[in-house]
């Protein structure tokens, strides 16, 4: 008997003339492989060589939405994507050889035409004289595997930017310190007190936590947090603007748009001088939050010879997460950067 559990379900669904005599073990077997293929949540399935369905379970019925009665008797390429279509001779090709197409990860589509990630197992089906009559496929949906790489990516990448970063952040700290310490004692607290403060900010750049949902912060709180590290006894940075709440959702992204900020400026920008100078203020306008982030620099030149790199695709898809637009304007002063934000995604 085949181990192949959908050539068992075709082969127990052969006509009494063609079905070769079997015993009761093997019959309520094959019975149990059919009842196991039909309740998977895989979508199993078999086809001719000629790429025609001959067989469609529950899963593919879930996976693909064609119901049993839409999918048996045609083709197989309504659920490849055009562009793919050149996948499936291949595939029979090999199954015409007798080989077996383990684990192939691709995109398939389902009847409403949205298109999604699947891992195909496909094996040959053999008749009782040996011979290769047809293929069976178990499609498995990756999606959610996908996402969940592709989002473990973007952690990783966000931490060896941020460590990257916060060399850069530490030697402007020093720096910054260095202009109003008298004594090296002076010199010493003062790093000690901004890298403690830095070290507050990086908290609130952490995605939030279950059990935060519904708590806020004070907007001018948060700014405050994120910039003291950058900050010095001659008020290189200044924050002004009405009280507002962010939701803990709203902070984590604020809180990270300031940071990226912040560390370019320290790099790049106002910050990186003795005589630059930071504002941050806002104001409402309807429901919409207006804030602007405003860089003065003696001797600034026109838009920074900077590459685009994680830092940009960071904070555009940060502020995507905000419905947030923003704008920069280089000039002779520095840097302007204009954020708006619907109220509505302030309060998340």
């Amino acid at each position: 008997m085949s181990d192949n559990p959908v050539e068992a379900l075709n082969l127990n669904k052969q006509s009494p003339s063609r079905q070769p005599a079997m015993s009761l073990d093997a019959i309520e077997a094959a019975q149990r492989l059919a009842a196991i293929v039909e309740s998977s949540d895989d979508a199993i399935l078999s086809k001719d060589l000629n790429g025609i369905i001959q067989s469609w379970n529950k899963g593919a019925e879930r996976i693909f939405g064609y119901t049993a009665e839409e999918a048996v008797g045609k083709s197989i390429t309504i659920v490849i994507p055009q562009e793919l279509q050149d996948q499936e001779p291949e595939i029979l090709r090999r199954i015409g050889k007798g080989e077996r197409v383990d684990r192939f990860e691709t995109v398939r589509q389902r009847k409403d035409g949205s298109q999604f990630h699947v891992s195909l197992t496909i094996s040959p089906i053999r008749s009782h004289e040996g011979k290769i009559v047809g293929a069976s496929k178990i499609a498995r949906d990756i999606s959610d595997l996908r996402r969940s790489q592709e989002r473990q990516e973007v952690l990783l990448r966000e931490m060896n930017h941020r460590v990257k970063n916060l060399f850069a952040v530490a030697s402007g700290v020093v720096a910054l310190s260095v202009r109003s310490a008298a004594t090296p004692a002076d010199l010493a607290r003062a790093i000690q007190s901004r890298l403690a403060a830095l070290s507050r900010a990086h908290e609130l750049i952490l995605p939030s936590t279950a059990g935060l949902s519904g708590s806020t912060v004070p907007l001018a709180e948060l700014v405050h947090t994120v910039l003291s590290p950058y900050d010095s006894a001659d008020k290189a940075i200044i924050i002004e603007g009405p009280a507002l709440e962010c939701g803990s959702s709203a902070s984590t992204s604020f809180a990270l748009l300031l940071h990226e900020f912040a560390t370019n400026s320290v790099k790049y920008g106002a910050l990186a001088d003795p005589d630059g100078r930071v504002a941050v203020t806002w104001a409402l306008d309807g429901d919409t939050l207006h804030l602007n982030w405003s860089e003065e620099r003696p001797g600034a030149t026109a838009e920074p010879n900077q590459v685009s790199g994680f830092g940009t695709f960071l904070v555009e898809a940060t502020a995507r997460t905000m419905a947030a637009k923003i704008e920069r304007v280089w000039s002779e002063h520095g840097l302007k950067i204009a954020i708006r934000i619907p109220l509505n995604k302030l309060r998340v």
